[in-house]
Protein backbone atom coordinates (compact mmCIF):
# COMPACT_ATOMS: atom_id res chain seq x y z
CA UNK A 1 0.00 0.00 0.00
CA UNK A 2 1.26 3.47 -0.90
CA UNK A 3 0.99 5.79 1.85
CA UNK A 4 2.04 9.63 1.22
CA UNK A 5 3.23 11.19 4.31
CA UNK A 6 2.70 14.89 4.31
CA UNK A 7 5.29 16.45 7.11
CA UNK A 8 7.54 19.25 7.17
CA UNK A 9 9.88 18.84 10.42
CA UNK A 10 12.30 16.83 8.55
CA UNK A 11 13.44 14.08 11.01
CA UNK A 12 10.05 13.37 12.10
CA UNK A 13 9.22 12.54 8.49
CA UNK A 14 12.40 10.29 7.94
CA UNK A 15 11.71 8.52 11.14
CA UNK A 16 7.73 7.91 9.69
CA UNK A 17 8.64 6.53 6.13
CA UNK A 18 11.22 4.30 7.97
CA UNK A 19 9.23 2.58 9.92
CA UNK A 20 6.05 2.31 7.93
CA UNK A 21 8.38 0.53 5.34
CA UNK A 22 10.15 -1.34 7.61
CA UNK A 23 6.67 -3.38 7.54
CA UNK A 24 5.71 -3.27 4.57
CA UNK A 25 4.51 0.06 3.50
CA UNK A 26 5.80 1.87 0.38
CA UNK A 27 5.75 5.18 1.96
CA UNK A 28 6.93 8.79 0.30
CA UNK A 29 7.13 12.09 1.47
CA UNK A 30 6.27 15.99 0.77
CA UNK A 31 6.80 18.34 2.99
CA UNK A 32 4.35 21.30 1.78
CA UNK A 33 0.70 21.44 1.23
CA UNK A 34 1.16 22.37 -2.52
CA UNK A 35 3.38 19.14 -2.97
CA UNK A 36 0.99 16.90 -1.48
CA UNK A 37 -1.90 18.32 -3.47
CA UNK A 38 0.43 17.01 -6.43
CA UNK A 39 1.41 13.78 -5.17
CA UNK A 40 -2.00 12.03 -3.24
CA UNK A 41 -3.25 10.91 -6.21
CA UNK A 42 -0.15 8.35 -6.30
CA UNK A 43 -1.78 7.38 -2.71
CA UNK A 44 -3.39 5.03 -1.00
CA UNK A 45 -3.97 6.79 2.06
CA UNK A 46 -2.50 10.11 3.15
CA UNK A 47 -0.82 10.77 6.83
CA UNK A 48 -1.44 14.81 6.69
CA UNK A 49 0.20 17.16 9.04
CA UNK A 50 -2.41 19.80 9.60
CA UNK A 51 0.76 22.52 10.43
CA UNK A 52 2.24 23.26 7.17
CA UNK A 53 4.66 26.05 6.12
CA UNK A 54 2.87 27.11 3.19
CA UNK A 55 -0.92 26.70 3.53
CA UNK A 56 -3.36 25.72 6.07
CA UNK A 57 -3.62 21.58 6.21
CA UNK A 58 -7.21 22.18 6.73
CA UNK A 59 -7.49 23.50 3.33
CA UNK A 60 -5.00 20.78 1.77
CA UNK A 61 -7.71 18.16 3.21
CA UNK A 62 -10.66 19.75 1.89
CA UNK A 63 -8.76 19.88 -1.43
CA UNK A 64 -8.07 16.41 -1.38
CA UNK A 65 -11.53 15.48 0.00
CA UNK A 66 -12.94 17.50 -3.13
CA UNK A 67 -11.76 15.73 -5.47
CA UNK A 68 -10.65 11.98 -4.20
CA UNK A 69 -11.99 9.40 -1.73
CA UNK A 70 -8.72 8.85 -0.79
CA UNK A 71 -8.32 8.30 3.15
CA UNK A 72 -7.08 10.84 5.13
CA UNK A 73 -5.78 10.75 8.37
CA UNK A 74 -4.80 13.67 10.00
CA UNK A 75 -2.43 14.71 12.99
CA UNK A 76 -1.45 17.60 14.92
CA UNK A 77 0.76 19.21 17.75
CA UNK A 78 -2.84 21.26 18.80
CA UNK A 79 -4.38 18.27 20.19
CA UNK A 80 -7.38 19.94 21.58
CA UNK A 81 -10.93 18.40 20.87
CA UNK A 82 -12.01 21.46 18.41
CA UNK A 83 -8.52 20.71 16.37
CA UNK A 84 -9.52 16.94 15.79
CA UNK A 85 -13.35 18.03 15.38
CA UNK A 86 -12.07 20.73 12.44
CA UNK A 87 -9.82 17.69 11.13
CA UNK A 88 -12.86 15.55 10.73
CA UNK A 89 -15.21 18.43 9.29
CA UNK A 90 -12.41 18.95 6.83
CA UNK A 91 -13.26 15.56 5.27
CA UNK A 92 -10.19 13.71 7.00
CA UNK A 93 -11.08 9.77 8.39
CA UNK A 94 -9.20 10.00 11.37
CA UNK A 95 -7.54 12.85 13.28
CA UNK A 96 -4.95 12.33 15.97
CA UNK A 97 -2.36 14.29 18.14
CA UNK A 98 1.11 14.07 17.95
CA UNK A 99 3.06 12.97 19.29
CA UNK A 100 2.07 9.35 18.37
CA UNK A 101 2.88 5.75 18.15
CA UNK A 102 3.84 3.96 15.25
CA UNK A 103 1.58 0.74 16.43
CA UNK A 104 -1.18 3.08 17.28
CA UNK A 105 -0.74 4.48 13.61
CA UNK A 106 -0.74 1.38 12.03
CA UNK A 107 -3.73 0.11 13.74
CA UNK A 108 -5.58 3.55 12.39
CA UNK A 109 -4.58 3.20 9.33
CA UNK A 110 -5.67 -0.61 8.77
CA UNK A 111 -9.11 -0.02 10.89
CA UNK A 112 -9.21 3.27 8.14
CA UNK A 113 -8.75 0.97 5.12
CA UNK A 114 -10.78 -1.38 6.23
CA UNK A 115 -14.08 1.33 6.04
CA UNK A 116 -13.00 2.61 3.04
CA UNK A 117 -13.78 -0.70 0.70
CA UNK A 118 -16.69 -0.69 -0.95
CA UNK A 119 -19.12 -2.46 1.35
CA UNK A 120 -20.38 -5.82 -0.07
CA UNK A 121 -23.50 -5.64 1.43
CA UNK A 122 -24.72 -2.65 -0.10
CA UNK A 123 -25.14 -4.71 -3.61
CA UNK A 124 -24.71 -0.92 -5.47
CA UNK A 125 -28.84 -0.80 -4.29
CA UNK A 126 -30.27 2.55 -4.68
CA UNK A 127 -32.46 3.92 -2.13
CA UNK A 128 -34.86 6.21 -2.62
CA UNK A 129 -37.77 8.06 -0.22
CA UNK A 130 -39.58 10.74 -1.54
CA UNK A 131 -37.30 13.40 -3.72
CA UNK A 132 -33.91 11.84 -1.71
CA UNK A 133 -32.05 9.51 -3.32
CA UNK A 134 -28.81 7.80 -2.40
CA UNK A 135 -27.40 5.11 -4.84
CA UNK A 136 -24.73 2.74 -3.39
CA UNK A 137 -23.13 1.91 -6.73
CA UNK A 138 -22.00 5.67 -8.26
CA UNK A 139 -21.77 6.72 -3.77
CA UNK A 140 -24.21 9.60 -4.72
CA UNK A 141 -27.14 11.89 -3.05
CA UNK A 142 -29.47 13.54 -4.85
CA UNK A 143 -32.30 15.65 -3.65
CA UNK A 144 -34.98 16.40 -5.95
CA UNK A 145 -32.42 15.72 -8.79
CA UNK A 146 -29.51 17.90 -7.67
CA UNK A 147 -26.67 16.13 -6.46
CA UNK A 148 -25.39 17.02 -2.65
CA UNK A 149 -22.03 16.61 -2.30
CA UNK A 150 -20.95 14.12 0.51
CA UNK A 151 -17.93 13.09 1.98
CA UNK A 152 -17.88 9.56 1.96
CA UNK A 153 -18.10 8.73 6.28
CA UNK A 154 -21.23 11.43 5.80
CA UNK A 155 -22.91 8.66 2.41
CA UNK A 156 -22.09 6.33 5.16
CA UNK A 157 -24.03 7.00 7.62
CA UNK A 158 -27.21 9.05 5.74
CA UNK A 159 -27.07 4.98 3.57
CA UNK A 160 -26.88 3.34 6.64
CA UNK A 161 -29.67 5.36 8.62
CA UNK A 162 -31.80 5.07 5.71
CA UNK A 163 -31.31 1.46 5.20
CA UNK A 164 -33.49 1.38 8.22
CA UNK A 165 -36.22 3.65 8.04
CA UNK A 166 -38.07 4.08 11.38
CA UNK A 167 -35.47 2.42 13.37
CA UNK A 168 -33.53 4.41 16.40
CA UNK A 169 -30.08 3.58 15.82
CA UNK A 170 -27.50 4.29 18.72
CA UNK A 171 -24.50 6.39 18.44
CA UNK A 172 -22.40 3.11 19.69
CA UNK A 173 -24.36 0.92 17.24
CA UNK A 174 -23.09 4.47 14.30
CA UNK A 175 -19.92 4.05 15.69
CA UNK A 176 -19.24 0.58 15.23
CA UNK A 177 -20.68 0.14 11.90
CA UNK A 178 -19.42 3.70 10.07
CA UNK A 179 -16.54 4.27 12.01
CA UNK A 180 -15.02 0.58 12.93
CA UNK A 181 -14.83 1.24 16.49
CA UNK A 182 -16.61 -1.19 18.67
CA UNK A 183 -16.76 1.68 21.56
CA UNK A 184 -19.38 -0.02 24.10
CA UNK A 185 -22.66 1.26 24.76
CA UNK A 186 -21.69 4.54 26.93
CA UNK A 187 -19.27 6.65 24.11
CA UNK A 188 -16.90 8.95 25.00
CA UNK A 189 -16.98 12.65 24.48
CA UNK A 190 -15.11 12.48 20.92
CA UNK A 191 -16.92 9.71 19.69
CA UNK A 192 -20.21 11.58 20.14
CA UNK A 193 -18.71 14.83 19.18
CA UNK A 194 -17.68 13.05 16.23
CA UNK A 195 -21.34 11.68 14.87
CA UNK A 196 -23.20 14.75 16.04
CA UNK A 197 -20.64 16.19 13.80
CA UNK A 198 -21.60 14.87 10.92
CA UNK A 199 -25.34 14.93 11.47
CA UNK A 200 -25.24 18.12 11.93
CA UNK A 201 -23.50 18.49 8.73
CA UNK A 202 -25.83 16.10 6.72
CA UNK A 203 -28.74 18.27 7.95
CA UNK A 204 -27.70 21.59 6.63
CA UNK A 205 -26.37 19.69 2.83
CA UNK A 206 -29.88 18.32 2.84
CA UNK A 207 -31.23 21.46 4.04
CA UNK A 208 -33.88 19.84 6.72
CA UNK A 209 -33.43 18.38 10.37
CA UNK A 210 -36.23 16.24 9.58
CA UNK A 211 -33.91 13.83 7.44
CA UNK A 212 -31.83 12.85 10.53
CA UNK A 213 -34.32 12.80 13.48
CA UNK A 214 -32.42 12.71 16.96
CA UNK A 215 -34.30 10.83 19.58
CA UNK A 216 -32.84 12.05 23.11
CA UNK A 217 -30.78 9.90 24.96
CA UNK A 218 -30.77 7.04 22.09
CA UNK A 219 -29.39 7.79 18.78
CA UNK A 220 -30.93 9.12 15.52
CA UNK A 221 -33.94 7.76 13.23
CA UNK A 222 -34.06 8.33 9.48
CA UNK A 223 -37.30 10.61 8.54
CA UNK A 224 -38.89 12.42 5.81
CA UNK A 225 -37.75 16.17 4.74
Amino acid sequence: MHVLVVEDEAGVAESLIRGLRRHGYEAFGADTGARALEAYRSADLVLLDLDLPDMDGLDVCRRIRSASDTPIIAFTDRATELDRVLGLQAGSDDCLGKPFGLRELMARMDAVMRRARPRERTEGRCISHGPLRIDAAAREVRLDGRLIEVTRKEFDLLYHLASHPGMVISRAQLMAEIWGDPVGPHLGTRASRTIDTHVSTLRSKLGNRDWIRTVRGVGFRFGHG
